[in-house]
């Protein structure tokens, strides 16, 4: 999957202007070929040995295992260069866009690890760089905006609506729309028209490939349950997909019901309260406000909180193969010191929502072994969560 058209099931496809679906049909040509060329697949592979720094290893958090009463693992993403799994996708779109001949990279972030990865990208194979990002964001993951900004990326903030991730997709579409010639939308995850939602999937595969090899080898056989965070989705389906084969894996996707997930505009829960809708030029789940609009949505998590989700997810939770369940603010702050506390690990935000879900599972009941994907660093939430929770943990602000 997907079909030629870029659905999974009744999900994705490509839903933009006539115009824009040309330059589309050319990036997708584009990339059936290089998945195909030795060539462009060795030189990815180069970049992800020597500059990222793979493979990122897996690693027994024994602290918590012996805590909470199940074996838990971690696919340390957090250690790749810029500190998440975004460097994997944006290498591969940053070399696609060279193929095509083009001059910029543009793109959307939230929390800001997409911007900072592509920004990376861009300065490595010789492009310039646009990123929008909300207003709010701006502000809340200063860290990674002055990153961006080393690196020579321009940062333009999205000062519409809620001023967060919404927004800055919105900002990046309509600034792609103006120019689909010289520029590539480096789309951000498994989300927006055919084929972004596979060929970031495909680039992110590589997550669970070494997974698979690692866990095998490190305990003897497959994890009994495999967890990720979802907004978007990339990080979830790069591990996820290696393993949907396989039935004796169960599989947990895990969204922000940050402050109350009975609340319109207080989560970011899509695939447990929306319903099928089109946004982005792409269908899946969608949660809607009254008017069948895009709904406001939140998370403690800048990079959580979007409206809708990538469509193989959407399939995959009508298919039953994945299990969606959600964590809300305080439980994944809770986990975001614990982690931190028991095995020296800080996680992202973002990351932390996966954490407190292995950490639900085991506290419920699970013996066998989980397997998470901690997919980015804390380095960039550090000033937020000090702020805000600090003296809830005994840390007071020295600023």
């Amino acid at each position: 999957m997907p079909n030629a058209d870029g659905y999974f099931g009744e999900y994705g496809g490509s839903f933009i202007p006539p115009q824009l679906q040309e330059i589309m049909d050319e990036i997708s040509a584009a990339y059936d070929s290089c998945r195909q060329d030795p060539e462009f697949k060795a030189e990815l592979a180069r970049l992800y040995k020597h500059f990222v720094g793979r493979p990122s290893p897996i690693f027994h958090a024994q602290n918590l295992s012996e805590k909470y009463g199940a074996p838990l693992y971690l696919k340390r993403e957090d250690l790749n260069h810029t500190g998440a799994h975004k460097i994997n996708h944006c290498l591969g779109e940053a070399l696609l866009a060279k193929k095509l001949g083009k001059k910029k990279l543009i793109a959307e972030t939230g929390a800001g690890q997409h911007g900072v990865a592509l920004a990376t990208a861009a300065a490595l194979v010789g492009l310039k760089c646009d990123i929008y990002m909300g207003e709010v964001d701006i502000a809340k993951e200063h860290p990674n905006v002055v990153r961006m900004r080393i690196l020579g990326a321009n940062v333009i903030p999205a000062t519409h609506g809620r001023k967060t991730l919404k927004e800055a997709v919105d900002a990046a579409f309509e600034a792609y729309l103006a120019d689909p010639h010289t520029q590539l939308y480096a789309i951000g995850s498994v989300v927006g028209p055919h084929p972004f939602p596979a060929m970031v999937r495909d680039f992110q595969s590589i997550i669970g490939n070494e997974a698979r090899v690692q866990f095998q080898e490190m305990t003897g056989q497959l994890p009994n349950n495999l967890v990720a965070y979802v907004g978007g989705g990339s990080n979830a389906m790069g591990l996820f997909s290696v393993f949907l084969g396989d039935e004796e894996v169960q599989i947990h996707g895990v969204e922000p019901s940050g402050r109350d997930l009975h609340t319109q505009g207080e989560h970011a829960a899509t695939l447990t309260l929306g319903e099928p809708g089109v946004m982005h030029g792409f269908k899946s789940y969608m949660l809607k406000d009254g008017e069948g609009e895009p709904q406001e949505v939140y998370s403690v998590a800048s990079g959580l909180d979007y409206p809708s989700v990538g469509p193989q997810h959407a399939y995959l939770k009508d298919t039953g193969r994945v299990n969606y369940g959600h964590i809300n603010d305080k439980e994944a702050i809770d986990a975001f010191f614990e982690l931190s506390r028991l095995e020296g690990i800080i996680p992202a935000i973002e990351s932390a929502h996966a954490v407190a879900y292995a950490l639900k599972l085991a506290k419920e009941g699970e013996k066998g072994s989980i397997l998470l994907n901690l997919s980015g660093r804390g380095d960039k939430d550090i000033d937020f969560v000090v702020e805000h929770y600090g003296q809830d943990f005994g840390i007071e602000s020295l600023l």
